[in-house]
């Protein structure tokens, strides 16, 4: 066996050319979206009508567990890809543990994070059916600068709805996303008819992700040429992100590595299925077991005190409705600093696979998180986005129980993005100004009589 090395790349030979869609091997397949006037399964003309028409197809298809990925993609794809897998051995000796912790970095591309695995393919797809544009929401930044770039390579035009909270904290994402060309909207903004109404409603709302994808879709629907793309929640994006996953087993398996721990951050699901699905797949067929564990904000926690119900997957409940994990769409989340985790629901699949007991979750607070990535960045010299640090708090509590215990575990997480535009949350942690927000039962209670009842 050779010996294993800090960083490990794989050749340009090496990357993977099928996407994985984990819908062909789960024995109990994600709930349909349904319309949300008939409550019948959305159909590919429903779909069409907001989103590109390629999406759709592989939206609705999952009878073949591998997806070719387009030359055009892939010419992309090699830009940045292979993302490295990185032992993090400087974070192993700060903690004393026997236990080897193993992540996989997506910040090392000009969208800062794993994002771009899905909509540079989203966009090619727009461009290839002759649309003009495409339009999408954002929080942390991630989705929208993403797209931004992504339509920049193909050349269409870029609208962004980005949540009124990160739109003011976060400027410098802001101001990269309107540097590759897109056309970045306040929201709830005055520009949409549900912009309006939900200003008239709550007129000092920080905004929600529920709001800005309510927004996101009107301008696909009303404008002609236009399509709407996503960062998360789809089962085709999230299919996208299987890259990660099947990157990260090649390079392990090179060195005989097996994880017995993945974690990742969870809310629409694209990074934590994008490493995890792969490792689902084995564990499903019976080949490997792993323990895999999604991990929420206390802020946000749609897994671990949500109801599990179809739900409108937008504040304006005009977007299709989901069988998941929620608190409500008409839940307004308080304002931390991981934009990306403050969605009202999780992933249908995410979701699926957490009922059938597949994966577990935990919730963890503010400040718990940004105490672990001040520990990462001290470390392991990369400052991570307070997504990633999710993931990371909960990496070093396993790997701390292995001290405990003796056990020389394999630890993986994904590295979703870096943090360095996130410096007015670092500011504030650093001024021990960071707060920890939790969500009482009154007010969960109060958000479960809103989902809808749909049999």
């Amino acid at each position: 066996m050779n010996k294993e090395p800090v960083r490990i790349i794989l050749s340009e030979d090496e990357l993977p050319r099928q996407w994985y869609d984990i819908r062909s091997d789960m024995v109990n397949k994600p709930a349909p979206y349904l319309n949300p006037a008939t409550k019948e399964p959305l159909t590919f003309e429903d779909l069409t009508a907001i989103f590109g028409e390629e999406v759709v197809r592989q939206e609705l298809s999952f009878d073949k567990p591998y997806v070719d990925i387009p030359e055009e993609v892939m010419d992309i794809y090699k830009m940045y890809r292979a993302t490295p897998v990185i032992r993090a051995k400087r974070l192993e000796k700060k903690l004393g543990t026997p236990a080897h912790i193993y992540f996989k970095h997506e910040g090392e591309n000009a969208s800062n994070s794993h994002k771009l695995n899905s909509l540079v393919p989203q966009a090619y797809y727009a461009k290839k059916q002759g649309l003009k544009g495409i339009v999408t929401e954002t929080a942390a930044g991630n989705v929208g600068t993403a797209t931004s770039v992504a339509s920049a390579f193909f050349d269409l035009e870029c609208k962004i709805c980005m949540v009124r909270v990160s739109y003011e904290q976060k400027a410098f994402r802001r101001e990269v996303m309107k540097l590759f060309g897109a056309d970045v909207i306040s929201s709830p903004s005055t520009f949409t008819e549900i912009g309006k109404k939900i200003n008239a409603e709550f007129p000092n709302t920080p905004g929600s992700l529920g709001c800005a994808i309510s927004e996101a879709a009107e301008i696909a629907t009303t404008q002609d040429g236009y399509a709407y793309v996503l960062g998360s929640m789809f089962s085709a994006v999230l299919m996208h992100q299987s890259i990660i996953g099947l990157e990260t087993k090649k390079a392990l398996e090179k060195y005989d590595i097996k994880p017995d721990i993945i974690i990742g951050c969870a809310s629409g699901g694209s990074n934590f299925c994008g490493l995890a699905s792969p490792f689902i797949g084995e564990k499903i067929k019976g080949i490997n077991d792993y323990r895999i564990i999604a991990v929420e904000p206390e802020a946000c926690p749609s897994l671990t005190r949500g109801k599990y119900a179809y739900d409108f997957c937008d504040t304006g409940m005009i977007c299709p409705l989901a069988k998941m994990y929620t608190l409500g769409s008409q839940f307004v989340p308080s304002p931390i600093h991981a934009g990306g985790l403050r969605y009202h629901g999780m992933s249908p699949i995410v979701s699926q696979l957490y009922e059938d007991k597949l994966i577990e979750a935990v919730a963890i607070s503010q400040t718990s998180a940004f105490d672990a990535a001040a520990l990462f960045a001290k470390t392991e010299g990369i400052v991570p986005a307070p997504e990633s640090s999710h993931a990371i708090k909960v990496a070093i509590d396993e790997a701390l129980k292995c001290k405990e215990t003796g056990e020389e575990k394999n630890i993986l997480f994904v590295l979703s993005g870096t943090g360095y535009f996130d410096m007015p949350a670092y500011q504030k942690y650093n001024e021990h100004r960071i707060e920890d927000y939790k969500v009482s039962d009154e007010e969960i209670e109060r958000l479960a009589k809103s989902i809808p009842t749909v049999e």
